[in-house]
């Protein structure tokens, strides 16, 4: 079965600031919008950065393979070469990483390349790509 885009729906302090990151640092091409929210094509995926400026930031971690992941976050699976990029791009753009760019469980199952940062609302990001892809779900 093909995989169909998902929808979310995020709380952001600032869309000026959601708009540069989304759009310009990230390059997610922007949809529809409005003083409140801003539609994002999020590598397929349709993304929605709502103006809350009260929203909760209360943050926590998990510990996995040695790194304290940020909970919650949201992200994307990318092709390797595309999450090559996109990790080229973000530290071009000089973005702080909560996580650098890894491969995870490396020589294990699962074995993956991932990062993860925030966005400028607190909102934590991950990016994670697969050279086998079939490994995605595996045990």
């Amino acid at each position: 079965m093909a995989l169909t885009p998902f929808h979310l729906a995020f709380p952001v302090d600032d869309l000026a600031a959601a708009r540069a990151f989304y759009g310009g640092t990230l390059g997610c091409p922007e949809g529809r919008s409005s003083s409140e929210w801003i539609d994002y094509d999020f590598f397929g995926h349709q993304i929605v950065a709502h103006l809350s400026p009260n929203a909760p930031g209360k943050r926590h971690s998990n510990a996995v393979d040695g790194h304290a992941v940020p909970v919650p976050h949201f992200g994307v699976v990318l092709p390797m070469a595309t999450w090559e990029a996109l990790a080229d791009r973000a530290r071009a753009a000089n973005i702080q990483f909560v996580i650098e760019p890894y491969i995870r469980f490396k020589g294990e199952v699962g074995e993956q390349a991932t990062m993860f940062f925030y966005d400028p609302a607190g909102n934590a990001l991950e990016f994670k790509a697969f050279a086998d892809i079939s490994q995605l779900f595996a045990k």
